[in-house]
């Protein structure tokens, strides 16, 4: 099955037991491509990438909603920094909290509804140079 020219089906699970696809964003910079785990049930989304060792520059997570909601994120029992992407409704990048701080209890918020929020290795939105308006893809 394929979604798209850029965004095929992959069926394998992750070690954890998620789900994964693939995500393209695509900015100015280019177009950048991760295989993403999807926490989809309150549990997944609980544990998020909590006690993961290291994450590969081409991997993260994502947490899809709907109805789209006011999304608010915590780095506790989190090992690694984290980008967390936050997805809009219509596709596009809305808020970028960079280097999220490992085992932080502080809130990280959207600022805005949101459809889904992206975590990504900390520094690699910068690096690939991911910007709000960016447009996100991803088989959903």
């Amino acid at each position: 099955m394929r979604f798209g020219n850029d965004c095929p089906q992959v069926a394998e699970k992750s070690s954890a037991g998620l789900e994964q696809v693939p995500l393209t964003i695509h900015s100015s910079s280019g177009t950048h491509k991760f295989t993403v785990e999807i926490a989809r049930t309150p549990e997944q989304q609980a544990r998020g990438l909590m006690f993961r060792e290291s994450l590969a520059p081409d991997r993260g997570m994502i947490f899809p909603y709907d109805p789209p909601t006011d999304a608010s994120f915590w780095m506790k029992n989190t090992l690694i920094p984290l980008d967390l992407v936050f997805i809009r409704p219509n596709g596009t990048v809305g808020r970028i909290a960079e280097n999220a701080v490992p085992m932080s209890l502080e809130p990280i918020p959207s600022l805005e509804a949101v459809s889904a929020v992206l975590e990504i290795p900390g520094g690699r939105a910068a690096e690939l140079h991911i910007k709000e308006g960016d447009k996100v893809n991803w088989p959903h």
